[in-house]
């Protein structure tokens, strides 16, 4: 995928490094899969990595950052929304900075980066152009512009997806693939190039 991504894109291609769903504290397995992952992928072209973990008390697991960092460099790397599960974040930043990230990914510890923002603030005014906070989560083009402006970001992260109706003539609807109720299994999720240029737009007006 990475690669007819990088085919299709002039973008820097940054890659998520999450062995599986749930927690951000990682058994040996996890941990075998992620070092496999970026060593399998920075050598098929990854601009960068996007990764976190933590221990069982809800702090920046340090050494298993540091291994992982030590695999991914020298390419930027973004601790993801694990943070956003840390017991104290302004003390998770310091350290994730000590570490070499080079960008915090957060909807600023809440559901979602509009009732986050005004963590996310503080944390961009505690980091002083030393790390990149990037709010994240359930952005959209109806809040974008309030999110910037009340967090002072320069940069977000969002899905933009859309969805359309499968092509399929036959459909079992009885049956989701997962073992349990979603999005129908017959709509398809898309990158909606339509709505990224009008979330580029509104960032251009700022």
């Amino acid at each position: 995928m990475l690669q007819v991504v990088k085919a299709s894109c002039k973008l820097p291609v940054f890659v998520l490094i999450r062995p599986r769903g749930g927690d951000f504290l990682y058994s040996d397995y996890d941990v075998k899969v992620m070092r496999h992952d970026i060593q399998i992928l920075k050598a098929h072209g990854a601009d960068g990595f996007v990764l976190g973990a933590l221990t069982s008390d809800g702090s920046v697991d340090v050494v298993l950052c540091n291994e992982l960092l030590d695999l991914c460099r020298p390419l930027p790397t973004t601790f993801h929304r694990a943070f956003d599960m840390s017991e104290d974040p302004l003390a998770a930043m310091e350290i994730i900075i000590q570490l070499g990230f080079t960008r915090i990914l957060t909807s600023g510890q809440e559901a979602s980066a509009l009732e986050g923002a005004p963590t996310i603030k503080k944390l961009v005014e505690t980091a002083h152009d030393r790390i990149t906070i990037m709010p994240g989560g359930g952005i959209n083009e109806r809040n974008l512009a309030r999110i910037l402006k009340e967090t002072n970001a320069h940069e977000f992260h969002c899905s933009a997806r859309s969805s359309h109706p499968s092509q399929m003539q036959f459909k079992k609807s009885s049956v989701a693939m997962g073992g349990s109720m979603r999005l129908p299994e017959f709509m398809v999720k898309y990158a909606d190039s339509g709505m990224i240029q009008r979330m580029k737009e509104i960032t251009e007006k700022r």
